[in-house]
């Protein structure tokens, strides 16, 4: 039973061996569009054709053919220009001089099953005779496709395994730069990781911050996309919305459409194939959405197919990134008579009559074609097959060793991975004038023009330069755009706005609203004793010490210096009753003088009392050295005046106190009290108890003056300018001194206000001091809580209804009887007992 199953597994080996070696076309052959047999054979696989109808998969037949409808003019252009550019290559003595290349290009009808087929086929090469060996290598050395970038995946695995080069012309994945997963992969156009950058550098550029985004839901949309999104984010630019979908995505194409409709951002960024983007268009025309500024990409905003009686309702001012545009002497006339004589399938005669009758029946739509070249100006991705075709032929060149007037060595045998090698070595440059070379990613120098959706005079559309975007050129020079040829969206000459949140003027500051993006914010007035001087300002900056904000918060200005002038009301008042205090003195003063005879005068010490009247006199203009701008000297006379005069105006009151009691004493019998207060020893105690208060005021003066001072602690937006008191110790020693003799003065008039005399000085003096003490009680309090210039004013205030209250207290009843009643001026009256 053992030898009966090795047996049967060793006849199955020999089997499978056998197998291996002979080659087999399973099912139908798949014929290429096009065909040449060369030495060298490229091949291609593009989408001639843009819909597929699909057999029905009923399991009970045989399935048939795919059938392929409606052409697709731009992938048709494609066709040409390889075919154009392989025999101008065959022709050209010096590249590949006696090496002819052949082509067999594939139709994908823009479908990945039909991609599929045509991948086997380009690999498998020509039908196969039954029993015929295969060779072991692959019949073409390289494969111009596809021009989506999801097809291109799929190609790229498929031939990956047998290291078989793939070059497109239009797939521009971000993902396809993985040498890791795409080692054979290069193309002639650039990756969209540049492209995604400069959307988000136009959006910047004209500060749009509130943008919508739609992308494909394929590789190439979805890898363009999230660039785009995280340079945004590094840029401060804010996506409302990022909506994608598939061409085949019915239900999901209206979701997005619903989106944009709802959504308030004025840009559009479209990420989007062709494909997709005609889908969209079809929607937002049914649904009339317009006024929207649409940003595009390479893939739509030059297609041709975009062009409709109703697209430019819809894009008309929309901003994108082309492909450059490249002038190929020759090919305009190429197309419309050497093409259809030398390439055109059905014009020839064929082998395979099968084949034949087979390719002719798929030719009867492209016929119109024929005659037509109004498109190819336009046709901007030819330039890049062109370049793919000659990137092949210079690879191989080397390859082939080939030498000028020596030939190539054609019995070398090139592999498909010698290919891949050679092309990331090619640099040389087309007849156009433009390098060709790949990075290390595979791809080319990114290149792009900015185009405008413009209408012309006659209503046709034109894609119209209006900028460039050149990544080889250093950072600061690479994007340039001429905006004044611009023309908006709707066929405004004004650029749209599109923001989340207004700009916030200088003098506020953004502040971000719960819950929603960086660019929605409401703008917040600074604060007091800030600003800020740019639009769009994240922060408020303090002003510095001396500085505080204007009234529109948008620069620091000087704060204002504020002190009790003498133009202030309050100023103006307090110098009014100072100089009446002085005016009422001297008057007084004058009418003593005139007086002075009369008993009343002489009964009350007319010399103290002259010298009080001088001595008030003083203190009412002391009050005057309060009011001004503070200076060094101004700080220090008024203080120090302030207490001199006002304890010499308190020891002449305090003398005439001791002599009214000493008066007193001297009536007893036996008193001799008198001869030790007379005239002499009454001005030797007024000049010792000033000579007192100059001392502790040469001493403050000495040891820590009063100086000017900015007061900045009551105020934030403005500086009180006032006299610091230097030493505190020195201010309150000042007080001090003079409340004592105040003190002292109530004392003693208090215990003379009983005297018997017709006539007491000591009563009103009493009630003086009263008042003065009370005064200056009060003061105290009112003087520390008293902000600003209010607190000199309460000083003066102080000081000048203590003056009044001794002025009036003292003299005004000597002054009534002087003046209106003179009957009791008589030494009877004052003498007189009660």
């Amino acid at each position: 039973m053992l030898i009966f199953l090795y047996t049967l597994l060793l006849f199955h080996h020999l089997n499978v061996k056998a197998e291996f070696f002979v080659c087999r076309i399973m099912g139908d052959p798949k014929y290429p569009l096009f065909s040449k047999d060369g030495d060298i054979t490229i091949g291609a696989i593009l989408a001639i054709h843009s819909k597929l109808a699909l057999s029905s998969f009923e399991f009970t037949q045989k399935p048939q053919l795919l059938s392929c409808s409606s052409v697709n003019l731009q992938d048709f252009r494609m066709v040409q220009m390889m075919i154009f550019a392989i025999d101008e290559i065959n022709k050209n003595e010096i590249l590949l001089p006696n090496v002819s290349i052949g082509y067999r290009i594939y139709d994908s009808c823009g479908s990945r099953m039909a991609s599929m087929s045509a991948t086997m086929a380009l690999m498998n090469g020509p039908e196969f005779a039954a029993g015929e060996t295969c060779s072991g290598r692959s019949s073409i050395h390289a494969v111009i496709g596809e021009p989506q970038s999801s097809a291109t995946v799929i190609l790229s695995r498929t031939t990956g395994s047998f290291k078989i080069p793939v070059i497109s012309h239009s797939a521009t994945c971000e993902c396809l730069s993985n040498r890791k997963y795409y080692p054979s992969v290069f193309r002639t156009i650039a990756s969209d990781y540049h492209q995604s950058r400069a959307l988000a550098y136009i959006v910047k550029y004209f500060g749009w911050s509130w943008v919508g985004a739609v992308n494909s839901d394929n590789d190439y949309g979805n890898y363009g996309m999230a660039i785009f999104l995280n340079i945004t984010q590094e840029e401060g630019i804010c996506v409302e919305y990022s909506v994608k979908f598939q061409r085949t995505e019915t239900e999901k194409l209206k979701i997005v459409v619903d989106t944009i409709k709802k959504g308030t951002a004025k840009v559009i960024v479209a990420f989007l194939t062709s494909f997709e983007m005609n889908n969209l268009l079809d929607q937002l025309s049914i649904q009339n959405i317009t006024g929207l500024q649409v940003i595009g990409v390479e893939a739509w905003i030059t297609a041709s197919s975009m062009i409709t009686p109703n697209s430019f309702r819809v894009l008309g001012g929309s901003l994108g990134f082309a492909v450059k545009k490249i002038n190929i002497q020759g090919f305009a006339d190429y197309v419309l008579k050497a093409f259809w004589e030398t390439a055109f399938p059905c014009s020839q005669t064929e082998t395979n009559s099968s084949q034949t009758e087979f390719s002719s029946s798929r030719y009867h739509d492209l016929l119109v074609l024929k005659n037509y070249n109004e498109d190819v100006p336009e046709q901007r991705y030819a330039s890049n097959v062109y370049k793919a075709v000659y990137a092949v032929a210079h690879s191989l060149h080397s390859l082939f060793k080939c030498k000028e007037n020596e030939g190539c060595k054609k019995n070398l045998t090139i592999q498909p991975q010698q290919v891949v090698e050679a092309l990331k070595n090619v640099n040389f440059t087309v007849k156009m004038g433009d390098r060709v070379w790949f990075d290390s990613t595979g791809a080319t120098v990114a290149q792009y023009e900015v185009v405008n959706w413009q209408q012309n005079s006659d209503g046709s559309i034109q894609f119209k330069p209006v900028g460039y975007y050149d990544a080889s050129l250093p950072p600061d020079q690479r994007f340039v755009l001429n905006t004044e040829n611009i023309i908006w969206a709707g066929g405004q000459l004004e650029k749209p706005r599109s923001v989340c949140s207004e700009s916030c003027p200088p003098g506020t500051r953004k502040a971000a609203q719960k819950g929603r993006p960086v660019c929605c914010y409401d703008c917040i007035p600074c604060a007091e004793g800030e600003i800020s001087n740019e639009t769009d300002s994240n922060n408020c900056r303090q002003c510095p010490g001396e500085y505080w904000s204007n009234a529109e918060k948008n620069k620091c200005v000087l704060k204002t210096v504020e002190f009790l002038s003498f133009t202030d009301v309050m100023g103006f008042v307090l110098v009014f009753f100072s100089l009446f205090g002085v005016g009422l003195t001297l008057l007084v003063a004058i009418l003593f003088y005139n007086k002075k005879d009369t008993p009343i005068v002489k009964a009350n010490n007319s010399e103290l009392s002259f010298l009080l009247l001088f001595s008030l006199t003083l203190c009412f203009l002391c009050s005057l050295t309060f009011i001004g701008r503070p200076t060094e000297w101004s700080c220090m006379l008024r203080h120090t005046a302030f207490g001199i005069t006002f304890v010499l105006c308190i020891s002449c009151v305090l003398g005439k106190t001791i002599v009214v009691l000493m008066a007193f004493k001297a009536t007893l019998p036996g008193s001799n009290v008198m001869k030790w207060f007379g005239p002499l020893q009454q001005r030797l105690s007024v000049v010792s108890f000033t000579l007192i208060q100059v001392l502790i005021c040469v001493l403050w003066l000495t040891i820590s003056p009063p100086f000017p001072y900015k007061n900045m602690k009551y105020y934030n937006e403005k500086i009180i300018l006032e006299c610091s008191l230097g030493s505190t110790i020195g201010f309150s020693a000042v007080l001090g001194y003079i409340g004592l003799l105040a003190v002292l003065c109530f004392i003693l008039a208090f215990l003379a206000r009983t005297l018997p005399d017709n006539f007491n000085e000591a009563k009103f003096i009493t009630f003086s001091m009263l008042i003065f003490c009370a005064v200056w009680i009060t003061f105290i309090p009112a003087y520390i809580s008293s902000p600003g210039k209010f607190t000199v004013a309460v000083e003066i205030f102080a000081i000048l209804a203590s003056s009044f209250g001794l002025l009036l207290c003292i003299f005004a009843p000597k002054f009534y009887i002087i003046l209106l009643k003179p009957e009791q001026n008589t030494k009877q009256h004052v003498m007189g007992k009660i």
